[in-house]
């Protein structure tokens, strides 16, 4: 074993904080959960022992997600202000991607922002739409641009869609996933409810010979942040990133959801 795999066994550092252990162990030992020396989805975060990739082919949502950029490990979130959110046993990394300095892409609109980014990026303008809490009517990218696929203008696009939308019309709009074994890459927990709801998004899936799953979830809150890679507040010490794939409750760090609230973007 390689003094970096050793290095968390000598020092017992969690990833709860700014000084991280350059690797996380699983809790037996026999494996790593998170390596900081990588700086993507699928690398930082190795596939559990016993299990492998569900794999998403190269131009899927899916795909994209897990190979999302990553921030150096011991990089916090930023708050739209700057201010900075302290882990608390709530995410061990964070996706490498800008947010506007005003309070606008909370947790729905992170989700929005992922999608939107993977199509733009795809040149599939006319599939970008979200659609407002005013009337669950869509809102379309090429109809806003009139042409113009900057991405000035298409985050422009954004924050017009994040100002209009929220975790209710992006509950409605998506299609409910009547089996929690069936996750996949992409989909969304999504709970709608007064004042506020809240939603956050599947990066990745693994699976065992039995077909047991587990997942990586990422989200934005309240206010406005940078997309974060959550930690498993179900898990021993809150330090593991993964998530079982199971019927009933689904316990995040800030906000509790159930098999039921898996919803799915619409190909």
């Amino acid at each position: 074993m390689s003094l970096k795999y050793l290095l968390p066994l000598l020092v017992l550092l969690a990833c709860n904080t700014r000084n991280n252990a350059k690797l996380l162990l699983s809790e037996d030992g026999s494996g790593p959960l998170i390596d900081s020396t990588a700086m993507d989805v699928s690398q930082r975060f190795p596939v559990p022992e016993g299990y492998v990739d569900v794999q998403t082919d190269s131009l899927s949502f899916g795909w994209y997600l897990a190979h999302l950029p990553l921030h150096p490990v011991s990089y916090p979130v930023h708050y739209f202000d700057g201010n900075i959110k302290n882990s608390n046993g709530i995410y061990c990394s964070v996706v490498d991607q800008d947010i506007d300095a005003v309070d606008l892409q909370q947790c729905a609109d992170a989700v929005m922002r992922l999608r939107a980014e993977y199509l733009y990026g795809q040149k599939r303008y006319a599939n970008i739409h979200f659609n407002f809490l005013s009337d669950g009517k869509p809102r379309y990218y090429e109809n806003y641009v009139n042409g113009d696929h900057s991405y000035k203008t298409f985050r422009k696009y954004l924050r017009y869609i994040f100002s209009y939308a929220n975790t209710a019309s992006l509950h409605d709009e998506l299609q409910a996933v009547n089996d929690i074994h069936d996750i996949r890459a992409g989909d969304v927990f999504v709970r709608k409810q007064q004042p506020f709801g809240h939603a956050v998004i599947v990066l990745r899936v693994v699976q065992n010979s039995d077909g047991e799953k587990l997942f990586l979830l990422a989200q934005s809150y309240m206010p406005a942040q940078e997309t974060q890679v959550l930690l498993n507040p179900a898990s021993p010490d809150r330090t593991s990133p993964w998530f079982e794939a199971k019927n009933g409750l689904i316990e995040t760090p800030e906000w509790p959801f159930t098999s039921s609230d898996l919803r799915r973007f619409k190909e």
